[in-house]
């Protein structure tokens, strides 16, 4: 096929919603975990207590994460719906100042009312289009695709589970705390780091700061919480 014919073909990343799922759960399940293991590394010697509380979290918390998830997207979508039903009734009712709303919005490009009159003029002869229009340009709303509540519970609860295990694998091979929490602790960090260095590159960061910046959030997290635990042991 000749150049000139080529098809014109640009790489974007359209799973956005997926990747904040992804995300969401994941950098939850690698820092809550390890927050609590470490809090309790500094509390108590039993790595066996430690394993079954930590367990405990991932389950409490993957289902509760993806619920999280699942409402929040239900209720995108009811919002949604809700939007598209008032904007539907002021097409009809309200023609002038839909009209004037469409030419704010080709204005905000710099297209003049008279370049903007003749695509007004073909949106009004196609009320659907009419409507979806104003859904995008006036109210930023995307039709929502169909599922998306249930998959986004169930990626944001599995992308925590699979978080959740890093930090706690330790205490199921090692028989000290200390022990276990020193390695813990170089496993969680090390899978923050190529965690944020993989969200990076996904959404166009730098993979360096990412990946500093997912690592240090989480080594925050557990360090206040294995100082809170060892004052309130020694307390």
């Amino acid at each position: 096929m000749p150049t000139a014919a080529r098809l014109h073909e640009e790489d974007h990343f359209d799973s956005s919603d997926v990747v904040r799922d992804i995300v969401i759960g994941l950098s939850d399940g690698l820092t809550v975990p390890f927050a609590l293991a470490a809090g309790l590394s500094g509390a108590v010697s039993s790595t066996h207590l430690i394993v079954v509380a930590g367990l405990a979290e991932i389950a409490a918390g993957s289902i509760a994460m993806g619920l999280g998830g699942f409402l929040a997207a239900r209720g995108d979508a009811q919002h949604y719906v809700s939007e598209k039903r008032r904007e539907e009734l002021e097409v009809v009712t309200r023609p002038e100042d839909e009209a004037e709303e469409i030419y704010e919005i080709f204005a905000t490009y710099g297209v003049s009312r008279e370049a903007a009159t003749p695509a007004l003029r073909e949106l009004q002869a196609n009320p659907a289009a009419y409507v979806d229009f104003m859904m995008r340009f006036e109210l930023g709303l995307e039709s929502p695709v169909a599922g998306r509540a249930w998959r986004s519970a169930a990626t944001i609860a599995a992308a925590y589970i699979a978080g959740g295990f890093f930090p706690l694998l330790p205490y199921m091979l090692v028989a000290t705390a200390s022990s276990a929490l020193r390695l813990s602790t170089a496993l969680t960090l090390v899978a923050l780091a190529v965690f944020g260095a993989l969200k990076g590159r996904l959404l166009g960061e730098s993979l360096v700061r990412s990946a500093l910046q997912t690592m240090l959030i989480g080594g925050l997290a557990a360090a206040a919480a294995f100082a809170l635990a060892r004052l309130l042991n020694h307390a």
